[in-house]
């Protein structure tokens, strides 16, 4: 059950707090107060229960000793987010990174916005507490965080991009901003022409200076897609492909991890150093085969040669993209070749080419075109467990002082 804390003099963000908490597995507990405790100390030894994985420190309480607040929270309680709810400026935004605050919230946010970044607060929290256990390594726990799923194929042309683009459209459906789609084809990426975007920021700016060492940095270079998910696009310049390392990747994937339910990482075709890179991280690996015999011999072959590495990700699946039965192929001849089973087979459609070229994935424009079931029926293979678990009601706690 996730715990949060709310200090705030302000009835109507608390009214709001208490309904975006409501539809959540988790309890709330709140100060009503002006002012702020002296430090983390004085408020944790008048909470019931255990300490709070997010401190929202409200509207209504000073900036400048919310912030200060923070920053002795961060060194002394790590493993709890502290959320600042404050209007964003860039100057607010610089001194909440300086003081490890791990989100910024609008006073003004809707109770669904406001459970959108309690559930990403709580997962960095989560996070963060691995981290700091004893005889835990950075890499080692892929089964909590947030799932890495790189979109994957052993040759370009077989609709990868438009998997990888629909695939994170249909998972936002689910959790609504809860999603980011990293376009790793560092040379040749479209997932910004997929996605229709112009980002002000590319993965370059992301994994060098202040983005790689604080997440809050981070999510100042991701793009807002309108199908409530964020994307970080391929570099503008090629050549800029040299400026970034598997470490970075590993880096950048470990940071999106504790703050996204979904990573979904569209990679460059083959097995370069990034992909590799992203193979290490990742919790699942989609695999694009299109119905012609190189598609599917180099299937094979990865599959032969990551097995050897030690690299197969625990869940698999594989698409079967523009599928024909005038191919002379079967499904079964492709199982057979492959030693896999295909779970998702996409018939060959001309709305999804022509929804890539608009900018317009068919999952976000509701297009009852042929592929678009198929592109459902793998969105469904990743239905988050969070929407299985029963929801408890709320019982609210108010702690005035």
């Amino acid at each position: 059950m996730s715990r949060f804390v709310l200090i705030t003099p302000n009835s109507d963000f608390e009214r709001r707090m208490q309904l975006a908490v409501a539809g959540m597995h988790g309890s709330l507990q709140v100060f009503q107060a002006d002012y702020l405790p002296e430090g983390p100390h004085d408020f944790l030894r008048q909470l019931v229960g255990e300490p709070p994985e997010v401190l929202i420190l409200g509207p209504g309480l000073p900036v400048d000793g919310s912030l200060k607040l923070a920053s002795v929270m961060d060194l002394q309680y790590p493993e709890i987010s502290v959320v600042l709810v404050v209007p964003e400026t860039k100057e607010v935004v610089l001194q909440a990174m300086r003081s490890g605050v791990r989100d910024l919230l609008d006073p003004a946010a809707d109770p669904d916005s406001i459970r959108v970044m309690l559930e990403r607060a709580s997962l960095a929290a989560a996070g963060r507490r691995r981290g700091l256990a004893p005889g835990t390594s950075e890499h080692a726990d892929h089964g909590a965080g947030g799932r890495v799923i790189a979109v994957m194929s052993p040759k370009g042309g077989v609709g990868k991009t438009t998997v990888a683009t629909n695939l994170a459209v249909g998972l936002g459906k689910s959790a609504p901003m809860g999603v980011v789609i990293v376009d790793l084809d560092l040379q040749f990426g479209d997932v910004a022409s997929g996605l229709m975007l112009d980002p002000e920021h590319t993965i370059t700016d992301a994994v060098v200076g202040a983005a790689s060492q604080d997440s809050m940095v981070l999510k100042t270079y991701l793009t807002v897609h309108p199908a409530g998910i964020y994307a970080l696009c391929a570099p503008r310049n090629p050549v800029e492909m040299d400026r970034i390392s598997g470490e970075h990747v590993t880096r950048l994937l470990n940071q999106l991890r504790e703050e996204f339910h979904y990573i979904v990482v569209d990679t460059a075709p083959g097995l370069g150093e990034h992909v590799l890179a992203t193979l290490e991280q990742a919790t699942d690996a989609v695999w694009i085969c299109g119905m012609d015999i190189p598609s599917i011999r180099g299937l094979k072959t990865g599959f032969r040669i990551l097995a050897e590495l030690n690299l197969l990700p625990e869940r698999r699946h594989v698409v079967l993209n523009m599928t024909d039965r005038r191919a002379g192929l079967t499904l079964q001849d492709i199982e057979a070749t492959i030693g896999a089973p295909v779970d998702v087979a996409l018939p060959r459609s001309k709305t999804l080419p022509f929804s890539t070229n608009k900018g317009v994935p068919i999952l976000q424009d509701g297009s009852r075109d042929a592929a678009s079931k198929g592109l459902r029926q793998l969105v469904e293979r990743f239905k988050p467990n969070w929407e299985e678990r029963p929801h408890k009601k709320l019982h609210r706690r108010a702690v005035v002082q």
